[in-house]
């Protein structure tokens, strides 16, 4: 597959890597939790449903050339959370998506990880104009989304739930980076 970003971006505290399935045990600790999922799926998942998640988020990078990154620490290499690019069927257009699991909220990760996001989606994929999708009692999320930077613009019924599309400006940047043409010629060259 010829992706059209890199497979891999580091920050100064973590590593974001292509979400892989042996990433699942450590991300079923996001999906089973009542709190974590209150947002995102709605409800804590059993084994087998966060591993369909999971497969749907790898899937996600061979349907579109894009998709989710699992976030890692550093220092352990322990897995915190999910952020990317997402852009499933009943969405209303791409959007950078943040999750953490369960003890790692309020240390900046999902910030830190998300601004890197935006800065290379600018970069390799110009022309998406993201958004985040949050519902409306996602305190959290909308206090994220304006420290990136993001305006509300709109209100609207999404799976039956108030929803509001968070606007992300994106950073003028004057060309293709390096880490984008050599994501293009790595997986040209395979």
């Amino acid at each position: 597959m010829n992706y059209s970003i890199p497979e891999s971006i580091n920050t100064t505290r973590l590593n974001l890597e292509k979400v892989t399935i042996e990433d699942w045990p450590s991300l079923h600790n996001f999906y089973k939790d009542v709190e974590a999922t209150r947002y995102t799926t709605g409800h804590p998942l059993s084994e087998g449903e966060s591993w369909r998640i999971v497969a749907a988020l790898i899937g996600h990078w061979e349907i579109h050339g894009y998709g989710p990154y699992t976030l890692k620490l550093k220092d352990s290499d322990a897995v915190v959370g999910i952020v990317g690019l997402w852009y499933p069927g009943d969405w209303p257009e791409p959007e950078i998506m943040w999750s953490l699991v369960p003890g790692y909220s309020g240390k900046g990760y999902a910030r830190e990880a998300a601004f890197a996001v935006r800065q290379m989606a600018a970069e390799c994929l110009p022309q998406l104009h993201l958004i985040s999708l949050i519902f409306e009692q996602n305190r959290a999320s909308i206090r994220l989304a304006e420290s990136l930077g993001a305006t509300l613009e709109q209100r609207f019924l999404f799976r039956d739930k108030e929803a509001l599309i968070y606007r992300h400006l994106s950073p003028a940047h004057p060309g293709q980076s390096d880490s984008c043409e050599n994501a293009d010629q790595r997986d040209q060259a395979v």
